[in-house]
């Protein structure tokens, strides 16, 4: 699966998205206070977990929300966040539905980007991650909702190695989709570490999109900064 160009929509969409990751699906997330998702298809959404003598997932999926209940799956157009809520109920969401009805405007075209983007980094990421030593203490793959993002940590602490290998869909400092090392400690200077807003490594969606192998270039922009922070 290749990476597409993006719609002009794309970044009212993403921003629409993160707040239903955040506002609507990390709630959601039983025990209360896990947070962390993953991706799905045709997006995200939370792991499987158990509440109420169910096995549950929310997730989402391009532009509707989905609740899972032992396989049974119920869905709703994503027009708001009230509506959203209104699927979720006081049970899942017990701090309070939020209200507000403002149109989210979530384009399909934009959110299929989106859903392809994280299937395509999560694929990635877990080829680079296998790789690593048991030793580098590498973590499981998660989805941020604060950041919107992506990502696994791995390598020494100590020996200023650990770092952040992730992939966001954009933010204030990016308009396009890009990929990340971000050193806990190590700040290393020189044409590999290029980063914009942050101390690291970035690889841009533009990049990727005129790679002939898509997926050999985000591996090996990930493998070559851990490589350079292991010398």
């Amino acid at each position: 699966m290749g990476l597409k160009p993006l719609p002009d929509s794309f970044a009212a969409s993403r921003e629409a998205l993160h707040r239903v990751a955040e506002e609507l699906v990390a709630p959601a997330r039983k025990p209360h206070n896990e947070i962390a998702l993953t991706a799905a298809p045709g997006g995200f959404g939370t792991p499987p977990f158990e509440f109420d003598g169910a096995t549950v997932t929310v997730r989402v999926d391009r532009d509707e929300l989905v609740l899972e209940r032992d396989g049974e799956q119920t869905r709703r157009p994503l027009t708001s966040i009230a509506d959203g809520a209104a699927l979720l109920g006081t049970e899942l969401l017990p701090d309070g539905l939020p209200d507000d009805a403002t149109p989210l405007g979530i384009d399909p075209e934009a959110a299929e980007r989106i859903a392809d983007f994280y299937a395509f980094a999560f694929q990635a990421l877990e080829a680079v991650r296998t790789r690593f030593a048991e030793a580098a203490d590498a973590s499981a793959i998660n989805l941020w909702p604060e950041h919107f993002d992506i990502a696994f940590e791995a390598g020494s602490e100590a020996a200023g190695q650990r770092a952040n290998y992730g992939a966001s869909p954009g933010d204030p400092d990016h308009a396009e989709p890009y990929l990340y090392v971000g050193p806990w400690t190590a700040r290393p200077e020189g044409a590999l570490w290029n980063a914009t807003g942050f101390p690291g490594a970035e690889l841009a969606y533009s990049e990727l999109l005129a790679a002939d192998d898509q997926a050999a270039a985000a591996i090996e922009f990930f493998e070559a900064r851990a490589r350079a922070l292991a010398d």
